[in-house]
């Protein structure tokens, strides 16, 4: 990491300020040669007021700030200047220090330098593009969690507990030879099922901890007319979805995103499932059948005041499988399905509703917590897995950690159990970056915007 790095670390756009963000053993003669004003060769973490100069010409009123390593975000010498908000000022700023001998910052390259130079592990590092993209207290709770070490410390102290029965193996092997007896091997057998049992609950953690970062995706279906963009607008607090009495109004996917107590709900109003000639509300229906498939959630809507027909019993035979609420609207028109009619899904919450009169929502909202967070949200402080590339290697770590047991109890001789054990505690490192291939690691950065 010879080069000095540049990047803007602000939004493009109008703004009261921008930043333009500079790290590397060069970046503080780079900013001297730019920077008119007073300085002292010893300030250290201070604003100082000047302007940027290209020879005589004033670029921009700034403030700058030299910040010496490694006592900073990248552990090297770092300069932010502080220039006016907008387009041009940030970029003139920019193209300048570029001419003076930085080089453009790859994206994430700035976090990536902290990875590399030790500040951050690589949990960590994921986590500062998770706060930067959270959209709820919630996800920010815990991306924040990451970033100040909590999936650090709980995967170093499983490769810890991994290398103590690393250690006994070598130990009972090493006692074996020279007293021509054998050590009980239960000690292994115990603590590692008790490992395997904590490591399987931290990784089944990852759908609840998916749905705390990304959000809970819930699709709205039924056949036309029975209020499904009804009850969108009625969700979302505001009339996005057109309603009209005419069937097939909906001809497409409408989505939207709500905070309900902290979890993102990712709504699609689906189009009116039904037979049509009509070409383009049979490409919605299609669509909305794929967007059925893949959502967390199904909101089923049925009509309260009409029998169940064939129509509705389609509809039905799309939910198995499925996290299902049955909502029976216009209850204000009367109600004549039973909720304990036997066509509904056994498993499926059914509640008696009028969106028309707002009857209904709040229960709705709550059965939906309640249907994936049994109430509650989930204190921000319980260690969850949020990032897909953590579950996918916590799950290689313990199927190791399970063949190393399952063969012990099949009576394969100890010694063999090492590579097993040793895989899966190098597997683990890869969540911290201490043992994780170079394209890995290009390959996490690039979703970093440049400039962080």
């Amino acid at each position: 990491m010879e080069h000095t790095i540049a990047a803007i670390s602000t939004a493009t756009g109008e703004a009261g300020i921008g930043i333009v963000r500079m790290s590397g053993k060069n970046a503080f003669s780079i900013a001297d040669s730019v920077f008119s004003g007073k300085r002292n060769k010893e300030d250290n973490r201070k604003l100082l007021y000047g302007h940027i100069v290209d020879g005589d010409q004033i670029v921009d009123e700034v403030l700058i700030s030299f910040m010496r390593g490694p006592k900073t975000y990248t552990t090297e010498d770092i300069v932010e200047i502080y220039t006016h908000g907008g387009i041009i000022s940030v970029r003139k700023v920019l193209e300048l220090l570029l001419e003076r001998g930085a080089e453009l910052a790859q994206p994430g390259e700035f976090t990536k330098r902290a990875f590399l130079n030790g500040r951050l592990d690589l949990s960590q590092a994921e986590a500062v593009i998770d706060m930067i993209s959270a959209k709820t207290e919630k996800s920010y709770e815990a991306s924040l969690s990451q970033l100040e070490g909590s999936m650090k410390h709980l995967i170093g102290e499983f490769r810890k507990r991994l290398l103590d029965l690393l250690s006994y193996i070598e130990y009972s092997i090493n006692f074996t030879e020279d007293l021509q007896e054998e050590l009980s091997y239960e000690p292994i057998l115990e603590k590692g099922q008790a490992l395997l049992e904590e490591m399987s609950k931290l990784r089944d953690s990852s759908n609840r901890g998916r749905m705390i970062k990304e959000g809970i995706h819930m699709a709205i279906l039924g056949k036309p007319n029975v209020g499904k963009s009804s009850l969108l607008n009625a969700l979302i607090r505001e009339n996005k979805a057109i309603v009209t009495d005419i069937p097939g109004t909906t001809r497409d996917v409408v989505e939207e995103s709500i905070d309900l107590n902290g979890i993102v709900l990712r709504i699609s109003d689906t189009a009116g499932i039904r037979e049509s000639e009509d070409l383009v509300e049979s490409l919605g229906i299609e669509r909305s059948k794929e967007i059925i498939k893949d959502a967390d959630l199904l909101l089923t809507v049925f009509d309260a005041s009409k029998e169940l027909d064939e129509e509705d019993e389609k509809i039905l035979s799309l939910l198995k499988d499925k996290k299902v609420i049955i909502l029976l609207n216009k209850t204000d028109l009367g109600c004549v399905i039973e909720k304990t009619d036997e066509r509904f899904p056994q498993e499926a919450m059914i509640i008696e509703m009028s969106i028309k009169e707002r009857k209904g929502i709040d229960i709705l909202e709550e059965s939906i917590l309640d249907l994936f967070f049994q109430g509650e949200i989930i204190p921000s402080q319980e260690d969850l897995v949020t990032n897909i590339r953590h579950r996918e290697i916590l799950e290689r770590s313990i199927e190791s950690l399970e063949e190393a047991l399952n063969a012990l109890e099949m009576g394969i001789p100890v010694d063999l159990l090492e590579v097993d054990l040793r895989n899966a505690w190098t597997i683990l490192g890869e969540i911290t970056g201490e043992t994780i291939d170079d394209d890995v690691l290009d390959r996490i950065f690039e979703d970093f915007c440049i400039g962080k």
